[in-house]
């Protein structure tokens, strides 16, 4: 297969999959650790309006699912793409980023979760994962 062509569709497959991964932890997090009593969490204005009721404990899956997601998303990019996989796996933990930066100006969640969140939840992961793939290309060789 073309590389060009390999590494768009690892770009798109780490893209879905991670969004999947994050999306997949959101959804279960609030069967494990409810919401705050008349927390509307459904739409993002529900969000808003009762950001100030939720416990740092509300915050714990929300971080998964990003760090989760970015590494997922970058696990998968890397070991399909055939060249460029750490810099590949970085473009996936910088989309992630973005969307996470977003997030921060849409919801008003604590500054003490905005910095964890943006620090250690998207570029180590990218990292992490493009370091698991290239060991492992290396290892196969």
């Amino acid at each position: 297969m073309n590389p060009f062509l390999r590494n768009t569709l690892a770009i798109i497959a780490g893209l879905v999959i991670g969004s999947v991964v994050n999306m997949s932890i959101i959804l279960i997090s609030s069967s494990i650790i409810p919401a705050p009593n008349g927390a509307d969490v459904t739409t993002t204005e529900g969000l808003k309006a009762t950001m100030h009721l939720f416990e740092p404990k509300h915050f714990l899956f929300p971080f998964l699912a990003h760090a989760l997601g970015t590494f997922a998303g970058a696990l998968t990019t890397a070991l399909t793409a055939i060249h460029h996989k750490t810099k590949l796996a970085f473009g996936i933990g910088a989309f992630f980023l973005f969307g996470g930066i977003v997030t921060m100006f849409t919801l008003p969640s604590p500054i003490w979760f905005g910095f964890v969140d943006l620090i250690f939840a998207y570029i180590p992961m990218a990292y992490l994962a493009s370091r698991i793939a290239v060991k492992k290309k290396t290892n196969e060789r």
